[in-house]
């Protein structure tokens, strides 16, 4: 029923005009607009949005149960249905320290003790009482990993760059482009460098290889018993650490509960404890856990993951918008666009629900963005005056951690102004009225009536990055319940690394037979014929 009653809704919404509802409506912004402790302000007053609307997606998210699934994730139920785990990133930054059980155990002794071994560890690197095998403290400290176990720390690093200790440089490689590393490589001294591989089940091909090709650097130049000194691992599989030449009591597990895309909170967030120091790391969780209490607690009417999470709901699947922006106005937070095109499209890029039923409305959009304001420069243009229905999230700190005269002010005017613009729009009377030239007037009119959401955020700090993280996961759950689609599981992304599987023994061994499409094997074919061709000249 709230499903045929929103679609009728959504036909007549779209002849909102919103400079025209804010004319009307004084006090559209308070009551479109919601705060966490004074510190993330939310308007969201710029959207496609009247009170019917708001009444009828709150009432959506009632009839998804939307809170007793809160309260299930919270409290270790495996609402991962597919893969049978529980859902509990929430646990790793859990500072009330309240019991949470998994199949009858309290998974919080366990979390803690992993935490105090990176306590003593990173504090052992950042004061440099951790050696390498010849005796010289750690200058370089390198993650390798892949999806969650790169993004995530990576970008938190650039995101608290401003807190970060001086005397480490820190590196990311991913990519098995064996360029990724190599120009790594060339940056650092193997006597050092410390290399913190990071896979859960120390099997992923990209990390794997990255990380042998690691392994022989620093065995060529120090020997094979300096992999002890010089890597370690995040994992849960002691033998293949130990296979590796890594001492499992430098191994920093975490659990099959926390997935990927989640685990910057978990021992893969080992770098950034590093950098950061643990101090600042455990206020990253006290903000996280912060807006988990938020979530859990706060009237929906008030509460800023559901709040956007089913405003992006409506745009997805009854107003036709397949895309939305994230535009961060701090470059501290360059990479955030990145990671939440994991945390959101990798979560909820799902056709079938939760029942195995194919899903009756559209979930998932394509999200993008980039650091304000070079996305002005760039893909603005299309946000404006393009066909598409697209969505935007602008964010930005009140106070800038490095103030120079004047710019963080052109920095916030340029933040404030472009959702103005994207709301009001320029009429063709408005520029007549300026004295444009009649010729070029379609060419210089903006429709407006395109929507937004203003994040205004304090500064920035360990605690405000916690819960600002932490919104966007529980903005991507709330989607997801709404749409009833796992959004924990990711199977899509396996059928392409299978298939490669069969096509790199084919590009190593030419005799192979080619049995797949002609497309495929005429690639294959190119490549074999290329590399014999240079093998014989």
């Amino acid at each position: 029923m709230i499903h045929t009653t929103l679609a009728d809704h959504a036909k007549t919404i779209q002849k909102i005009n919103l400079r025209k509802a804010f004319q009307e409506d004084q006090n559209r912004f308070q009551k479109f607009s919601a705060s966490f402790e004074n510190q993330i302000l939310l308007d969201y007053s710029k959207n496609l949005i009247t009170d019917e609307t708001m009444t009828l997606l709150l009432q959506w998210a009632k009839e998804a149960h939307l809170k007793e699934k809160i309260n299930a994730m919270m409290q270790g139920e495996k609402i991962n249905t597919t893969e049978n785990r529980a859902v509990l990133h929430t646990a790793l930054r859990n500072r009330d320290n309240h019991p949470i059980y998994v199949d009858g155990k309290d998974v919080m002794p366990e979390i803690n003790r992993v935490l105090e071994q990176m306590h003593h560890f990173s504090d052992q690197v950042r004061d440099g009482s951790w050696k390498g095998a010849t005796g010289k403290a750690v200058t370089d400290v390198v993650n390798i990993g892949i999806g969650g176990s790169d993004l995530g720390p990576a970008m938190a690093h650039d995101a608290l760059a401003f807190y970060r200790i001086d005397s480490l440089r820190f590196h990311f490689v991913s990519n098995v482009d064996g360029t990724d590393i190599a120009e790594t490589l060339k940056k650092c001294n193997p006597e050092t460098t410390l290399f913190i591989i990071s896979s859960k089940t120390f099997t992923t091909q990209e990390t794997l290889t990255n990380a042998q090709t690691a392994r022989n650097w620093v065995v060529q130049k120090l020997g094979e018993k300096a992999i002890e000194k010089h890597f370690v691992a995040v994992s849960t599989n002691t033998e293949g650490v130990k296979a590796f030449g890594i001492n499992p009591e430098n191994m920093f597990i975490f659990w099959d509960f926390v997935g990927g895309r989640y685990s910057l909170w978990s021992a893969i967030g080992l770098s950034l404890m590093i950098g950061i120091g643990y101090t600042r790391f455990t206020e990253m969780l006290a903000g996280a856990h912060a807006m988990d209490k938020h979530f859990q607690e706060m009237p929906f009417e008030k509460n800023l993951p559901v709040i956007l999470g089913i405003i992006g709901a409506w745009y997805a699947s009854y107003l036709g918008a397949e895309s939305y922006a994230v535009l961060p106005y701090d470059q501290y937070l360059h990479r955030l666009p990145a990671y939440l095109q994991q945390l959101d499209m990798e979560s909820n890029g799902k056709s079938v629900q939760k029942t195995g039923n194919a899903v009756t409305l559209s979930t998932g959009p394509v999200l993008f963005g980039a650091a304000g304001t070079n996305g002005q420069h760039s893909f603005y243009q299309l946000i404006h005056q393009g066909t598409h229905l697209i969505p935007t999230d602008f964010i930005a700190p009140v106070f800038s951690l490095n103030e120079a005269v004047g710019q963080h002010d052109i920095l916030l005017a340029n933040f404030i102004a472009q959702p103005e613009a994207l709301m009001t729009g320029k009429t063709a009377d408005e520029l007549r009225a300026q004295g444009v030239d009649e010729k070029l007037i379609p060419f210089r009119t903006f429709s407006g009536n395109r929507p937004s959401n203003t994040i205004l955020i304090e500064k920035i700090t360990p605690y405000t990055f916690g819960a600002l993280i932490a919104l966007y996961e529980h903005k991507v759950f709330t989607e997801g319940v709404l749409w009833n689609v796992n959004s924990f599981d990711q199977f899509g992304v396996e059928l392409g690394k299978q298939l490669a599987k069969n096509v790199l023994t084919e590009l190593i061994d030419s005799s192979q037979p080619l049995h797949h499409d002609s497309s495929t094997n005429a690639l294959i074919q190119t490549v074999r014929q290329k590399r014999n061709v240079l093998k014989h000249k």
